[in-house]
């Protein structure tokens, strides 16, 4: 969550393009679209804090927002003069941000938090990174994996199973790591 937030945080607010890659990322961590889904999206596809995502195989999907990412959105259409219809990410020139795009803006954000977020360092970032966040998140938050699934238009059930196994992977590493500690560090009551 610290790298999620640091890396969103990194957008460059003074810029109309740093407020663009804000919404987008936000986005992105928000729903656990796929990029491609996400770059699509259009003003009216976005109804009482929740936005519709096309997904694989002509599938859609309404996946709820926060309010503040709502709001977000909102005042970013309102500034841009973007109508119901039009793509909610441009690049300067007007024309629709692309997949490579969208990875060259989050790859000056990474770089811009590393500073302050030094687990950044030396990892590699995707657009995708993004979705695996939203499914950890969701998992670590108790959410049910048929939820998750819905959430993230999967459609095998095995597909979502997978975070299941690294959450598992992860606490294992944690117990690893603890067993090699001194009992004092262990334990704040050994002595």
């Amino acid at each position: 969550r610290e790298e999620i937030d640091a890396v969103i945080a990194a957008t460059d607010q003074n810029t109309w393009s740093g407020r663009r890659d804000l919404i987008l990322f936000t986005l992105l961590y928000n729903t656990g679209g796929r990029i491609s889904e996400v770059l699509r999206l259009r003003p009216d596809e976005i109804n009482h804090r929740t936005v519709r995502l096309h997904g694989k195989g002509r599938k859609e999907r309404d996946v709820p927002i926060w309010p503040a990412t709502q709001r977000e959105i909102q005042d970013w259409c309102r500034a841009n003069n973007i109508g119901p219809t039009q793509y909610l990410f441009a690049n300067r020139h007007g024309v629709p941000i692309s997949r490579k795009g969208a990875a060259l803006r989050l790859r000056a954000a990474v770089r811009s938090a590393s500073p302050t977020c030094p687990s950044l360092r030396g990892r590699k970032i995707t657009l995708h990174t993004f979705r695996h966040a939203t499914a950890m998140h969701l998992l670590q938050s108790g959410v049910a994996l048929p939820i998750i699934a819905l959430w993230l238009g999967h459609e095998q059930p095995m597909t979502t199973h997978g975070y299941v196994e690294a959450d598992l992977k992860m606490k294992q590493q944690c117990l690893n790591t603890l067993e090699r500690l001194p009992a004092a560090k262990r334990s704040p009551n050994a002595h």
